[in-house]
């Protein structure tokens, strides 16, 4: 029997070298591969590149290693929660690949299914397929390094732009149970991008909230064989956060319906709009 299960998360990324390419799954700060990356930063690895939707926020996910300046190109589709990660990326310090939602999850998948490049709309007649936009500035504020022009074919008379997949030395994913094959299950949303990581890491290590046999998961709820996964570490106490944790008004007895505010999130004391660290089942 093939067991893929290491006894840490510390053992799980120690062969992980300085300058290796990482896709980490996650969205906002759901489903994030938390323990493996708390372990990546105590192993001091640095000059990353990782590929994932975000980069975690200033304290928290990939924003830790980026705080201590260990990422240094990122292949990423929104990256507005992260203050340090605009400041790095102005100043000159980290090179960003903007890329679209959707592309971003295909290149993923492709790269997992074997497929080299793929044809799309999305960022057809805009800097995405015609280059010039900015991936790294110097000190002084230029553009160091700009994207390069991307082929652009019709079919039916539709442009499309050509998208390369992408395979990483290593994909770092959370899942909400997995076997001692690798085989996971991940739970509502915290599926995201998890699957699409797991897929084109060459090397991908799975940290799961619960271990369970060979033969306790049913087939047809398996969302990654373990045929793309080589490492399965346990992570039953694995932080989470919920990202935004917004609260409804309270409403008035007897009222029916719940008072205005102009603005709710900010000027009404009731209601909490905040990066906080609330449990998120499942996440």
């Amino acid at each position: 029997m093939i067991n893929k299960v290491v006894a840490t998360a510390e053992e799980a990324v120690a062969d992980i070298p300085d300058g290796a390419s990482l896709a980490v799954g996650g969205f906002g700060l759901c489903g994030i591969p938390v323990t493996l990356i708390d372990a990546l930063h105590k192993a001091g690895t640095s000059e990353l590149e990782t590929v994932s939707n975000n980069c975690g926020v200033d304290d928290w996910g990939l924003g830790i290693l980026l705080r201590d300046g260990r990422i240094r190109r990122t292949i990423s589709s929104y990256v507005g929660e992260n203050k340090e990660f605009a400041r790095q990326y102005l100043a000159g310090e980290l090179e960003v690949v903007l890329t679209p939602q959707g592309t971003l999850a295909e290149k993923l998948r492709a790269g997992g299914a074997g497929v080299p490049a793929f044809y799309t709309k999305a960022g057809v007649g805009t800097q995405v397929s015609e280059g010039g936009l900015p991936q790294k500035y110097d000190a002084e504020g230029r553009v160091a390094i700009a994207s390069a022009p991307k082929e652009v074919r019709s079919f039916a008379g539709v442009d499309y732009v050509l998208e390369e997949a992408l395979t990483p030395d290593f994909g770092l994913v959370h899942a909400w149970k997995g076997d001692r094959h690798g085989n996971l299950v991940f739970h509502a949303t915290a599926m995201n991008f998890n699957p699409l990581c797991a897929m084109a890491g060459r090397i991908t290590i799975a940290e799961v909230e619960e271990l369970v046999e060979p033969g306790e998961l049913d087939p047809e709820h398996i969302h990654t064989p373990g045929i793309f996964v080589q490492r399965v570490v346990l992570a039953a106490n694995a932080a989470k956060r919920i990202e935004k944790r917004t609260v409804a008004l309270a409403q008035p007895a007897g009222s029916g319906t719940y008072p205005k505010a102009s603005n709710p999130n900010v000027s009404n004391p009731n209601v909490s709009n905040q990066t906080g660290s609330t449990p998120q089942a499942g996440a």
